[in-house]
């Protein structure tokens, strides 16, 4: 909806030249906006009118006996939300008809009886002078306001501080809600308990999942029920880098909302973008110059490694110290249609969670950096004592996917955990160590935190050296098996994974599958036909098995 300011239609009947005028009808519309006035010809003029203009006509043109005609105007001018017509009835007609009136009375739309005496170009020019001194007013208003928040980002002031200039302005409560760090900024002043409640419901509501208006980059006009009565709401998002980071919320419970209120809001909202960029950028790079020291400390490269040694104790990590590597991986639990778009959306969430992340190692007092690569984080800790690292370091891992889970929790988040080494040279092993096990604990596990400990046969089966004896393994094994599903549309391999999963239960395979007993039967014996193993055999057992993982290992 296009907002316009200017004048009300009662601001006009209050103009010298409109003395002797009267509203007749639309009363409930007296308060609507005039930004424009347009002189009527003829009715083919209503292609070209624009919402909040002000029609001025006589009704010469009007015939006494054709009321659908009059009717079919007022229909069209409502529906094109101009903010009203002005009509020199006398000396055409002696009156409007009764349906006429009666209809600008539903659509509230006003209709103002022009005295025949009034020259309309004395209307127009008079309106247009008072629009064009309001519009005036306001835009310096407008301008005062918007140099006020400036100055606050500018000086450093917070993010309270700029909620608190929107609300002084347009004395209604305001709430700004930032969806990357889930901070809620409330500046509701002197509401009772009960409205205060309603509005952040309201707040809450329009978060939930089901709203596909959050993600719009675009003012959101509506009315809402609070407490037994409708009440207007302006919801501004804040856009950054072409990504919603929050919104801005304002109700009209104390005062109408109105153009003034919108040009507030949207320049708080430019504001905040650009403060939230401010802090934004200072964190890239202090989270940059952390990351480039990581990428030197596991460098194979040993001059890199020695130079990031030597920077150690600026980062407060002592060379004899144990440490163990985390490697974070995040994606979006709902496949986004653009690979780009995946890229941009989860980097939106990597800074606020690397804050996170810094907060939860200060709170349980745990040394270490926080590094970021990609769509993923790395996460470097540090122990004095080897006593009860595995504790603390499950006991971090639970409380950050808490954490991001709560405040973020359409990604899809897995850690892998290195093997902890003494001394800050061995960190390499411990980072290649959890980058085995993020990529692995995905193939083989639901477990959102997954250990080096805890891949078993994995540790060797994931050494990138064995790539092409596992691929020679897999096709002198399980390959011909895969081979036939797809060619005869079958499920042999899915009823062999079963097959081990259920230890050889033929009866909870059929019940798993969804399949008759005596068709697991079959399909057994076509698998020890294709591949030529028997299951009876402990060591084709083991080789069908393993292959089975290997196949996963190997993404096929």
């Amino acid at each position: 909806m296009a907002r316009q300011n200017g004048i009300s239609i009662e601001d006009m009947l209050k103009l010298d030249a409109m003395a002797s005028c009267n509203l007749i009808a639309g009363f409930r519309g007296a308060r609507n906006t005039i930004s424009r006035i347009n002189i009527m010809a003829d009715p083919d003029i209503l292609e070209w009118t624009t919402e909040g203009e002000f029609l001025l006509t006589t009704a010469y043109s009007f015939k006494q006996d054709n009321i659908d005609e009059q009717i079919e105007l007022i229909k069209e001018c409502a529906s094109k939300k101009l903010a009203g017509i002005g009509i020199k009835i006398s000396p055409y007609l002696d009156a409007l008809s009764p349906e006429v009136l009666d209809l600008a009375n539903d659509l509230s739309f006003p209709i103002i009886d022009i005295h025949s005496s009034i020259p309309l170009s004395d209307i127009m020019m008079s309106a247009f002078k008072e629009i064009f001194n309001k519009q005036a007013s306001l835009l310096e208003r407008i301008e005062k306001v918007h140099e006020r928040l400036m100055g606050a980002m500018l000086e450093g002031d917070g993010l309270k501080d700029l909620t608190t200039i929107v609300q002084e302005n347009i004395k209604n409560p305001v709430i700004l809600h930032l969806n990357f760090s889930n901070e809620i900024i409330e500046c509701i002043n002197g509401m009772n308990q009960s409205y205060t409640f309603q509005l952040m419901k309201e707040v809450k509501e329009f978060y939930e999942p089901s709203n596909t208006k959050n993600r719009l980059k675009k003012l959101i006009e509506d009315k809402v029920l609070i407490n037994g009565k409708y009440i207007k709401r302006m919801i501004m998002p804040i856009v950054l880098r072409d990504h919603v980071y929050g919104h801005l919320f304002t109700w009209s419970t104390d005062m109408p909302l109105g153009g003034f209120d919108l040009a507030i809001i949207e320049s708080a909202s430019t504001t905040i973008a650009l403060s939230i960029l401010q802090e934004l950028s200072i964190k890239e790079v202090e989270i940059r110059y952390r990351s480039e020291f990581f990428e030197d400390l596991i460098s194979i490269d040993l001059k890199r490694k020695k130079k990031a040694l030597d920077r150690a104790r600026f980062f407060n990590l002592h060379i004899e110290n144990y440490y163990a590597i985390e490697v974070m991986s995040l994606k979006h639990k709902t496949e986004l249609n653009e690979t780009d778009t995946l890229i941009d959306y989860i980097q939106d969430f990597i800074n606020p969670i690397v804050n996170m992340i810094e907060e939860l190692m200060q709170y349980l007092n745990l040394n270490g950096i926080v590094s970021t690569k990609g769509n993923g984080v790395q996460i470097l800790l540090s122990f004095q004592e080897e006593k009860q690292i595995s504790d603390r370091i499950k006991d971090f891992n639970q409380k950050i996917i808490k954490c991001i889970s709560t405040k973020c929790d359409d990604l899809d988040i897995r850690i892998g955990v290195g093997r902890t080494y003494k001394g800050l040279d061995n960190v390499d092993k411990s980072f290649q160590d959890a980058v085995r096990t993020v990529r692995i604990g995905k193939v083989i596990t639901a477990k959102e935190i997954v250990t080096f400990e805890e891949l078993g046969i994995f540790k060797i089966l994931s050494q990138d050296s064995l790539v092409d004896e596992l691929e020679d393994f897999y096709n002198s094994t399980l390959k011909p098996l895969v081979d036939y599903d797809d060619k005869k549309s079958t499920e042999l391999v899915k009823t062999l994974d079963v097959y081990f999963k259920n230890n050889g239960n033929l009866t909870r395979i059929s019940e798993q599958l969804f399949t008759h007993y005596n068709t697991i039967l079959y399909r057994i014996g076509r698998i020890v036909e294709i591949t030529g193993m028997d299951l009876e055999d402990p060591n084709h057992r083991l080789n069908l098995e393993i292959a089975i993982k290997i196949k996963e290992l190997l993404g096929k």
